[in-house]
């Protein structure tokens, strides 16, 4: 339980903070922190969390993460499910509590999409349904390559959240402007429920897409760097700490 709890509120923390700083701080009146300021933001989630909560859970945050980790065979199956509900509800709480703040404020317009990921008419950039789907697969597969292979044991020890955390800072950097980047389904899930409408009729795309991407991360470092499949998980902490 003190796994699924540090998912939880790893995964709060990671909406609260990245999602927040898209809906409340990147377009403030000459001050607002913009695309670079939201891509940093979800960075320094991830990599502060990574140092919080790792040698807890490992610090997934992601159920597209929990998915490659188990087909890296570096998480056991049977913590899936559980893992992806934690992941999920703190996704949703932290959505209530960004809501909760945002409707605060005069003139504040959920139908503006509340920082949900979308294609076609409601991408950033106006980017298709093919664009979206490639930029979310290709980016979550690198995604997970960064995270297997900075996690690895050979790999030098104590580096893994920066790298990490800069994985995901560098991925929105590339991707917002096309889907408002999620390659992670907890995160779409959390703001959609609030936005409803679109956000949650586009939502199948922002499960489907990360997950194949994070199955195709693994494959790379697989064969790359061979390691004997593990019976039991392997916690992302030990080789951060």
């Amino acid at each position: 339980m003190k796994q699924y709890g540090a998912e939880f509120l790893g995964t709060f923390w990671l909406i609260l903070g990245g999602c927040g700083s898209a809906v409340l701080a990147a377009a403030f009146p000459n001050v607002g922190i913009g695309l670079l300021g939201v891509a940093l933001a979800f960075g320094l989630t991830v990599l502060t969390m990574a140092f919080a909560i790792g040698h807890i859970s490992g610090c997934h945050l992601n159920p597209a993460v929990s998915i490659g980790l188990w087909a890296g065979g570096r998480f056991p199956a049977n913590k899936l499910v559980p893992y992806i509900a934690a992941q999920v509800l703190g996704a949703i709480v932290a959505g209530g509590v960004l809501y909760v703040i945002a409707s605060g404020a005069a003139g504040f317009d959920v139908s503006k999409g509340f920082a949900s990921n979308g294609y076609g008419a409601h991408s950033p950039g106006g980017y298709s349904l093919l664009a979206g789907l490639v930029s979310e697969v290709v980016m979550t597969m690198f995604f997970l390559l960064v995270i297997l292979g900075a996690t690895d044991k050979r790999a030098p020890a104590g580096f893994a959240p920066i790298a990490i955390g800069l994985a995901l800072t560098l991925i929105h950097l590339v991707s917002i402007p096309v889907t408002n980047t999620s390659v992670n389904p907890a995160r779409s899930t959390g703001v959609a429920l609030f936005a409803g409408d679109w956000a949650v009729g586009q939502l199948w795309l922002f499960w489907v897409a990360p997950i194949a991407g994070a199955l195709l991360g693994a494959p790379p470092i697989a064969w790359l760097a061979p390691r004997k499949r593990e019976a039991v998980a392997t916690n992302v902490a030990l080789l951060i700490t």
